[in-house]
């Protein structure tokens, strides 16, 4: 198959959340000698911006964009591990830490963000939910995290958000974090009470928000 059939077909794919092609997909420009950088960038990429843009647009819901970041997530656990393997490395804009918080179990709109802030070029460590104030910091300092994303669906977990902001200001190897709060309650006058340093109400807006702190 051309490169470009091939690019063209997944980004289809991802834009219909179908799965198991997606990463069919992927395998198969790797069967054909493809650079997965290339793979990413020229296929996935695209198929994620446009599907930002849909959902930003009212052209998708919710079902949708969460249907093309799993699409994105499986084809990209194939890809990630071979970056730099006989090829060119990918950029990397900065290194993320994301999760959401203790006592808070919500996993979706965390893990639309953490696929959105991979397809452009973020390295991401997501931590996945009811995650513990040391546990960020743990990671926020093995990975030299840049920033630290911190998800709260309920009222009642939004103050672990401010408990891992202030934890990780204590800490002299984490103080240069920038923290980035978001969830369904969670608001821009919640984030600058608390002091973080970037907020977002969704997605699409997350990446713009982490592209401005890293100053990219």
């Amino acid at each position: 198959m051309a490169k470009d059939s091939l690019f063209e077909l997944i980004q289809q794919t991802v834009l219909e959340g179908e799965v198991e092609k997606a990463a069919e997909l992927a395998r198969k420009g790797l069967d054909e000698g493809l650079d997965p950088l290339e793979i990413i960038n020229k296929g996935f990429v695209p198929a994620m911006d446009e599907a930002g843009a849909r959902f930003s647009d009212g052209r998708f819901f919710l079902p949708e964009l969460v249907a093309a970041a799993e699409a994105m997530k499986e084809a990209m656990g194939l890809l990630e591990p071979l970056l730099g393997k006989g090829g060119a490395a990918r950029e990397s804009l900065g290194r993320v830490v994301i999760g959401t918080v203790e006592g808070d179990i919500h996993d979706i709109g965390k893990s639309i963000v953490a696929s959105l802030l991979t397809a452009n070029g973020f390295e991401v460590r997501d931590l996945g939910v009811d995650v513990p104030v040391g546990k960020f910091v743990e990671e926020a300092k093995s990975f030299q995290a840049d920033i630290v994303g911190l998800s709260a669906l309920l009222t009642t977990t939004m103050p672990k958000q401010r408990e891992v902001l202030e934890a990780l200001q204590k800490l002299d190897a984490t103080k240069g974090v920038k923290v980035m709060v978001g969830g369904a309650p969670v608001t821009a006058r919640w984030a600058e009470e608390i002091g973080a340093d970037g907020y977002a109400e969704d997605a699409v807006s997350a990446v713009l928000e982490a592209r401005k702190l890293v100053g990219a």
